[in-house]
Parts: structure tokens; sequence; C-alpha cells
């Protein structure tokens, strides 16, 4: 064999290692934060650099330092957190249709948030408050969705269709906060749409840790959860308790996406298709999954979250406008319906 038609072959093999899979999500990850940090205005490409040379005027080292850069961060971890708690909860459901947006989880936590804020309790200048009233918000979403899924939680599809009905109730509730208390619709809306647009470093500091510390307790689930997918009798065989690892996977799946909402608001579809795109490209083991997930979800949301930035400008320019902020939340719905469908058609064909 010659050494040109042995080099794909060896090349094929180095991709089939989850390590190399993952050490080149890493280098994607640094990619996408770049342009991220590049995309936004008020600093020129030049005006980043120098900055991040310890150079730069203090206008400019004021975007980047503690505009630019927690958002970022903030957007990384966000979407780390999303990527996570999806496969999580498709993995412990074992419905590949059970991303948060459509288990009562994400709705609930925006629910919490708003009313918390309608009442006075919460808001952008106390983060922590936000956290507890999104956690309530995202138990009380994932609780109602139990209850009402009954003995029919081993149908993926009905399961969905419980999901999809607690969330448009979870919805038509936080609709209800926002006419009781309009004078709050302004700093709630992000919460509706998701935002990463005023992140700080107070929203970055009080998100990592909470992200870390439930990542790191879902990874410790990997195995329950890789048993979990193969169905509640072969978990059961293997010496799992199923109903206590589903509920200790669903504590960590609930506390994950309602740090996520806390700090950007309901991106939609996120975390309910990463965990395909995981699962796709390094399989089932969930050891590996798991930390893939992380960093696909961190690619899409900072990704997205730069297109967003660079679309922003773009039209200002187009529409002549002085200002205009297109949210990371519409640009992943927009792009997250368009996959789902893929998703739907391809699970369509394999049957």
């Amino acid at each position: 064999m010659s050494v040109s038609e042995a080099a794909p072959g060896t090349a094929r093999q180095a991709w089939r290692s989850p390590g190399v899979r993952l050490g080149a999500l890493v280098v994607l990850v640094a990619a996408v934060a770049c342009a991220d940090l590049f995309a936004g205005r008020g600093v020129a490409a030049g005006g980043v650099r120098a900055v991040l040379l310890g150079g730069g005027d203090p206008m400019a080292q004021h975007i980047v330092l503690q505009l630019r850069l927690p958002r970022l961060l903030v957007a990384l971890v966000a979407g780390a957190s999303l990527g996570v708690a999806g496969l999580v909860l498709q993995s412990a459901l074992r419905n590949p249709l059970a991303g948060p947006e459509v288990t009562g989880v994400t709705p609930g936590a925006v629910l919490g948030a708003v009313a918390a804020t309608g009442l006075g309790l919460a808001g952008w200048d106390s983060p922590a408050a936000v956290v507890v009233a999104a956690c309530l918000g995202g138990f009380a979403g994932a609780g109602l969705l139990w209850l009402l899924a009954g003995r029919e939680k081993g149908d993926p599809e009905q399961t969905a269709v419980y999901g999809v009905l607690v969330s448009a109730v979870l919805a038509g509730l936080t609709a209800v906060v926002l006419l009781v208390a309009p004078g709050e619709l302004g700093s709630v809306v992000q919460w509706l749409i998701g935002s990463t647009e005023g992140r700080v470093w107070e929203h970055w500091h009080l998100l990592w840790p909470w992200a870390a510390v439930w990542g790191a307790a879902a990874w410790l689930l990997a195995a329950p959860l890789t048993l979990l997918r193969c169905g509640d009798e072969q978990a059961s065989a293997a010496g799992l308790d199923a109903g206590r690892g589903r509920a200790a996977a669903l504590v960590c799946a609930v506390a994950l996406t309602a740090g996520a909402v806390s700090a950007v608001g309901a991106l939609g579809f996120v975390g309910l298709l990463v965990p395909h795109l995981a699962l796709a490209v390094f399989g089932a083991d969930l050891r590996i999954t798991l930390p893939g997930a992380a960093l696909l979800g961190a690619v899409v949301v900072c990704g997205a979250d730069a297109a967003a930035q660079l679309l922003s400008r773009l039209l200002v320019v187009a529409l002549d406008a002085d200002r205009l902020t297109l949210p990371v939340g519409a640009l992943t719905t927009f792009v997250g319906a368009g996959l789902l469908l893929v998703v739907a058609r391809r699970r369509a064909d394999e049957r």
C-alpha cells in the first residue's frame, strides 16, 4: 500500500478517536469565541486586538473587557448548560423530543423569572434571585409534565404532546403576568426571546459555578443515564434503581436549564437539537457524549451570538437605522426550526 493510500485511512482512524473529536470541538469553541469577541459594534477589530495585547484607549478597554468578554463567557456557559441539560433529559426520559423547551422546563423557568420580576422580587439587578425563581419555575414545569404524563411516561410521542401542552400553558401564564405588570415588559422581554445583550461580569460570576457544579453532577450520572437509555428493565437488571436515577437526572437537567435561562433567557431549540448532534458525533457512551454536548452547545450559542451581532451591524446599514439589535434567541429559533424538520424527516425515513 502506498503512502497516499494509507494516509486517508490513518486520518479516518484518528477521527474515530473521541479524544480527537473533543479536541477538534475545543478548537471550534476557540474559533467561535474569537468571532464573537470581534463581531460587536463600537470597537473595530484592530481596537479589540490592541486591548487584548494590553493597549487601547479607555473606551475600547471598557467595551472589550467589561461588555464583550463577559457576554462571550456567559454565552459559552449558557450554551454548554443547555446542551448537557437536553441530553440528560432525552436520556432519562428515553425521548428524543424531550428538550427543555418542550417539556415545560424552560417555559417554567421563564415564568418563574418573569413572575418574580413582576412581583418585584427579582430583576436584572438581582441575578441571584432570578436563578432561584427560575429554578422554582423549572421544577414546577417539569413536575406538571410528570403528573400529566402519568403511566404514559414511556411513550415518547405522548410525553411530547403533554410537554407541548404544559409549555403552552406556562407560556400563557407568562403572558398573563406581563399583562398584569406591563411596566416590567421591557426588562423581561429578553427572557422570552433569549438574548446575551447586556450580560456583565455579575452574570458570569453567578453562572459559571452553578453550571460547573450541576455539569459535574450530570457527568457523574453518565453511567446510569447510559443504562436508562437502554430501558428500565435492562437498567434494573444491571442493578440500577431506575426511579431514583431518573429523578436525580431530572434535577440536574432542571437546574442546568434554570441557570442558563436566568442568564440569557429562553434560547429556542438549543437543548432540543444539540443532543442529536452530540449523539451523532460521539455515540451512545454518555461519559464522552456529555462533554461533547457541552462543547457543541457552547459552539451553537456563541456562534449564533456572533452571527446575530454581525447581522445587526449589516441591518443597521441596510435599513439606515441608528441602532438595531437582533437577539440571539431569534436566530437559534429560526435555524433550530429548520434543523428540527431535518431531524424529523430523517426519523420518519428510518421507520
